[in-house]
């Protein structure tokens, strides 16, 4: 198996006109997963996660640890993160700036530590995602925050202590972040209106197996009874549902037949029941499912909402299976301002895409028309390829090293389900700075 790097950035071209059809198997979600790693600075000694996907983003959280003084191994589909007595509270620029998920150190740093000195994030340019749930959170246990020199600042040089802190909106990385900072707080910590998805969940298993103190997983409060230390552990990610998700839609929109493996159905089933509601026939099993569409997908509307609601993550496939769908579907995104920006690439295939404020109308057409397009983030770069099969020719879709953070062996997948497709160097470009 090859070390897992940071690869160059390249293009994918596809063949349109394929049914995707066959098996696939989802490894660990990446939303778990990156968490996982996070949490395991709570406890020193060596903790070792399982299932992880060998993803950029994986790499980059690996060299984020790694510069907080911890020693991380990557073997196959596992890590170990060798944590020391002592970690350096700060993590640096040059790297946070390039994975937003970078920021749930805070709660876990800050909670060994005393202190801690974290980069504002960057990530996916999909809109605004505010940290002052995060901040206002972390002073009702206790700690003072602040911003200087571009750096979140948080300090508890007493520790901190339990409180009672109601989210303003279930926020995934509020949540993850309050949560790990608890387990090691003085008291006891009340969170209302937390996230509910079940990344949420296998957060608070590790936590759990580690030794914390936590109830309500999986409902909207968490009550976190502070320990005195947690203890390392080996941990199993659970599969990946948004990658599952894209497979779904990827067979609705090429009136396919594809099974997937590694995941809980019920994670999806608002997902599910919309391909199914827009005409395709699904199957549940234990840890799979099957999704089938004989003709032309009919128009669905379709909502994001927090879990259990439609992930925000599958939006780009959701659009993608309205552009070729029959009718008009109305798209809404109640989650991220900026959701919408892979749609303008999504035009350039002939979709026929009309967007005010957070609705997108879509009227489908029977085929899609194969052009060069870019990906803006992980979710668009998938829903791009996916809408290529649509094409009437060979689509090519630059910066793919987005779809590389979130999507181990894509272009292999692609593949096994019968899809013709090549992935290259991209040439140079001065416009795209490649």
């Amino acid at each position: 198996m090859p070390p897992l790097t940071i690869p160059d950035v390249d293009v994918i071209r596809v063949t349109g006109g394929v049914k995707l059809a066959g098996e696939v198997r989802v490894v660990g979600a990446k939303n778990a997963a990156l968490k996982l790693m996070a949490a395991a600075l709570l406890a020193t000694g060596t903790s070792v996660i399982t299932n992880i996907p060998r993803i950029t983003d994986i790499a980059l959280m690996g060299e984020v640890l790694r510069r907080l003084g911890a020693s991380v191994d990557f073997d196959d589909d596992l890590v170990r993160v060798e944590v020391p007595d002592r970690l350096r509270p700060e993590a640096d620029y040059d790297l946070v700036r390039r994975l937003r998920a970078s920021i749930c150190v805070l709660g876990p740093l800050l909670a060994r530590c005393g202190e801690v000195r974290v980069a504002h994030p960057g990530g996916d340019a999909i809109g605004s995602r505010g940290l002052d749930m995060h901040v206002a959170g972390l002073a009702k246990m206790g700690a003072t925050v602040h911003s200087e020199h571009g750096f979140v600042v948080a300090t508890a040089p007493y520790g901190l202590h339990g409180g009672k802190i109601s989210l303003d909106f279930p926020s995934v990385g509020a949540t993850e972040n309050l949560v790990m900072a608890a387990v090691l707080a003085r008291g006891t910590t009340v969170i209302d209106n937390v996230a509910r998805e079940p990344e949420i969940v296998d957060i608070c298993r590790m936590l759990i197996a580690m030794g914390a103190s936590i109830e309500g997983a999986g409902t909207s409060e968490l009550v976190v009874h502070g320990v005195d230390a947690l203890q390392p552990v080996t941990h199993a990610t659970i599969g990946d549902r948004i990658v599952a998700g894209t497979w779904a839609f990827g067979a609705a929109m090429t009136r396919g037949d594809v099974t997937v493996h590694g995941i809980d159905p019920h994670w999806l089933e608002i997902a599910l029941d919309k391909i199914a509601h827009a005409g395709g026939q699904v199957d549940h099993d234990v840890d799979s499912f099957r999704v089938r569409m004989a003709d032309r997908p009919r128009a669905t509307d379709i909502r994001t909402l927090p879990f259990p609601g439609f992930a925000t993550d599958l939006l780009p496939m959701a659009i993608g299976m309205a552009s070729v769908a029959d009718g008009l579907s109305l798209i809404t995104e109640n989650i991220f301002d900026g959701r919408f920006m892979f749609a303008e690439e999504l035009k350039r295939l002939g979709a026929d895409i009309h967007i005010e404020g957070h609705h997108a109308a879509v009227r489908g057409r029977e085929r899609l028309s194969s052009a060069e397009v870019t990906a803006s983030d992980i979710r668009a770069g998938a829903g791009l390829v996916i809408a290529g099969l649509c094409g009437d020719g060979v689509t090519t879709i630059r910066a793919v090293h987005h779809i590389d953070r979130g999507y181990p062996n894509f272009v292999g997948d692609l593949r096994a389900l019968g899809v013709e497709v090549t992935r290259a160097e991209a040439p140079a470009d001065p416009v795209y700075g490649f």
